[in-house]
């Protein structure tokens, strides 16, 4: 799995915790319409139902069921971008300018260091 992927997933899942939620949803649900529009409702509705399992595994404090469903989206969306650059490129540009921003700081640095072509990404 390339690394753009892994960070994307793993950003995606911390994002659902926070604040920044509704505006990060909105943005990768409008990527996914753009790449698979058929798509796009049912990983809208999809998203909604796993954010409900991360807020649930961050109240139980249970980090290993928040890294296994941040497992599932890295394959996610690497299925959804495999093979084509653009689209990696387009995923990068997602990250990079709605879910990493949208992290709280100390969940930042985590995503950044998985970031291809060692790219600190936003600060």
């Amino acid at each position: 799995m390339e690394r753009i992927e892994v960070a994307a997933g793993t950003a995606l899942v911390g994002v659902m915790a926070g604040a920044g939620w509704p505006a990060a949803r909105a943005e990768v649900v409008a990527f996914w319409r753009q790449v698979r529009p058929g798509e796009a409702d049912d990983v809208a509705a999809d998203l909604t139902e796993v954010r409900a399992e991360v807020l649930a595994a961050r109240q139980a404090g249970d980090p290993a069921l928040e890294r296994a469903l941040a497992e599932g989206w890295q394959r996610r969306l690497r299925d959804l971008v495999q093979g084509d650059p653009d689209l990696a490129a387009g995923l990068r540009h997602l990250v990079d300018q709605h879910l990493v921003p949208a992290l709280p700081a100390d969940e930042r640095a985590g995503i950044t260091s998985r970031l291809p072509d060692g790219d600190p990404g936003p600060g």
